[in-house]
């Protein structure tokens, strides 16, 4: 179902409270971590780009918070995200737990580096 969202800001409105908090603080990481990057809406959920392309991407769910792709070139850092693994590419972070913000962070950077590999 698109609900096409024009910014973050109409995206993590439409969440209670407690999980805006959470959105938002995700929203904050993936800043800190790419200050360069752009935002957008993409997929119909949040998401970072540098250089016009599309870096990582997160959302919220009903019962967790999730964050996209997996970067799969900084092997200790997949060896870190095996707990909140939900698929190929997609890490869940259920809320209610604390989200390590630091691993998101290093997920974020390890992307960005990816990206600038591929060109």
């Amino acid at each position: 179902m698109s609900h096409d969202y024009e910014t973050i800001d109409e995206y993590i409105a439409t969440f209670p409270p407690d999980v805006q908090t959470v959105l938002s603080a995700l929203r904050e990481t993936i800043h800190s971590a790419l200050p360069e990057a752009q935002e957008k809406i993409s997929y119909d959920i949040p998401t970072f780009t540098l250089g016009g392309r599309n870096v990582v991407h997160f959302a919220g769910w009903k019962h967790h918070v999730s964050v996209y792709p997996i970067p799969d070139t900084a092997q200790e850092l997949v060896r870190e995200l095996v707990p909140y693994r939900a698929s190929k590419g997609t890490v869940k972070f259920p809320l209610g737990d604390p989200v390590p913000f630091d691993l998101v962070g290093r997920m974020a950077r390890a992307l960005a580096a990816r990206q600038a590999t591929q060109g």
